[in-house]
């Protein structure tokens, strides 16, 4: 991160970027909607117009809401920084949780009538853009006491983790540890209150 080859791939310093041979593309919404188009196996964008739209709506509100709420304000502020050594900002995390409750409340009430995934039946990109939203935010306290009462949002996940394709991918991650170069994330991410 931060260094020249880096910004080479990336000119805003961030992640994710994908190079697949001499094509390199950064931003989420562009590698997703790549690797769904260049590689075999099940599309994960639906052909049908209303649930590509769905899915599309459920992309945005994790962009716009869940992310923001859940780990920059939260998962953040409760493990990222003081696995650095960095406080908690407890007016950031305060000002969070109503927002995080309304995120959780509509997670809920859509798996619990969607009953598998969030469109339903299949399996979209969807989920894979609010699964590690819901993962990283487990690991905050205010999760723990929170995930109980959203039995339906549980079930999900227990159902995403057993993927195939996802067992491989948690079992290739190395062990959790302080990611260094959130230290300059207090000043670029976090909220001021």
């Amino acid at each position: 991160m931060n260094t020249p080859s880096h910004v080479a791939l990336h000119p805003f310093e961030r992640v994710p970027i994908l190079q697949h041979g001499d094509f390199v593309v950064y931003e989420t919404a562009a590698i997703v909607g790549y690797v769904d188009d260049a590689f075999v196996g099940p599309k994960l964008t639906p052909s049908d117009p209303q649930q590509r739209a769905r899915m599309h709506q459920w992309i945005s509100a994790v962009n716009g809401y869940y992310y923001p709420y859940l780990i920059y304000h939260v998962s953040h502020e409760r493990n990222v920084f003081p696995q650095l050594g960095i406080a908690s900002d407890e007016k950031v995390v305060a000002h969070a949780m109503p927002k995080v409750e309304v995120c959780l409340a509509v997670l809920e009430r859509t798996l619990s009538q969607s009953k598998d995934f969030l469109l339903g039946p299949e399996l979209s990109v969807a989920d894979f853009y609010m699964l590690p939203i819901i993962h990283a935010f487990g690991f905050a306290p205010e999760a723990n006491a929170m995930y109980p009462n959203f039995p339906s949002i549980c079930a999900w996940r227990e159902r995403m983790e057993a993927l195939p394709t996802l067992k491989r991918f948690r079992a290739a991650q190395p062990p959790r540890g302080p990611i260094e170069h959130a230290r300059r994330w207090v000043i670029s991410h976090r909220p001021k209150y």
